[in-house]
């Protein structure tokens, strides 16, 4: 009788170990949602920089909650899925509809095409990164087409950038990305269209994650603490080209894996 008492609580124990190792990560997997729907509502009242600084503390959140996730051996079917769902809140809905309250609007009614069309591309990258995820099909150092809050940074990297043109968001710049920020402005809306295309595309895009940097080697402990040190000494500015650069890296990789593979078949 004491064995069944002793065998019930341990399985009760594993149950609520169980369940509060799918719940943590959650936790910050919420807050991601939060910080998107805050920054629609900032947006909404013409608070473009808070709006954005919400995206990117949601882009934080949504970093911590796979990490979390895998710390503590809580990875779900549930987990995946909801992180979904905040992901298109945040990196989709969130900065489509600032962008389209800072610059699309004066397009008039062609703005709304543009906008709908990068959410839902959006909506279909992670749908397929979901069926994927679930049938064991993802690559741990590549993603394919350019992930969502990678394409949400760009935006949104844009527009801190950019405020800083007219004396928002700090005072701090690299001069020859602000000489940039007019000919991006104006470009923004064929830019947008590249990020939605990008996203369901079949570019690779490094996930680092796996082997492809080790924080604890010699090199990742430089290269993050570059790179820290350039965020903190010129924030938008570097966000922006960081970004740039990363959106860059796909179709520089997709274009040199589609002459490898023609050249290669000719040399065969």
């Amino acid at each position: 009788m004491e064995e069944t008492i002793q065998e019930k609580k341990g399985i009760d124990m594993a149950k609520l170990k169980k369940t509060g190792a799918v719940v943590l990560p959650s936790i910050f997997t919420i807050a991601n949602m939060a910080f998107g729907f805050f920054s629609i509502l900032l947006a909404s009242d013409g608070k473009f920089v808070k709006a954005s600084w919400f995206i990117i503390i949601s882009y934080v959140m949504d970093m911590l909650d796979g990490r979390v996730a895998r710390l503590v051996h809580g990875e779900s079917s549930f987990g995946v899925e909801i992180d979904s769902l905040s992901d298109w809140i945040s990196f989709g809905i969130a900065p489509a509809y600032l962008i389209h309250k800072l610059v699309l609007k004066d397009y008039g009614v062609w703005g709304y095409p543009v906008a709908f069309l990068y959410v839902l591309c959006g909506a279909l990258r992670l749908a397929r990164y979901n069926v994927r995820s679930h049938f064991g099909g993802s690559s741990k150092d590549y993603f394919e087409g350019l992930p969502i809050p990678g394409a949400a940074g760009w935006l949104v990297s844009f527009v801190l950038a950019y405020s800083m043109l007219e004396g928002e968001g700090g005072m701090r710049n690299i001069p020859i990305i602000m000489n940039q920020m007019p000919f991006a402005y104006a470009a923004l809306p064929f830019v947008m269209v590249i990020l939605a295309l990008l996203m369901v595309s079949a570019a690779p895009y490094a996930a680092f994650k796996g082997d492809m940097i080790k924080a604890n080697s010699m090199k990742g402990i430089l290269l993050i603490t570059a790179v820290l040190s350039m965020i903190v000494a010129y924030p938008q500015d570097v966000l922006f080209l960081l970004f740039t650069v990363y959106a860059a890296s796909g179709i520089v990789a997709g274009i040199y894996m589609a002459a490898k593979g023609v050249f290669g078949s000719k040399k065969a």
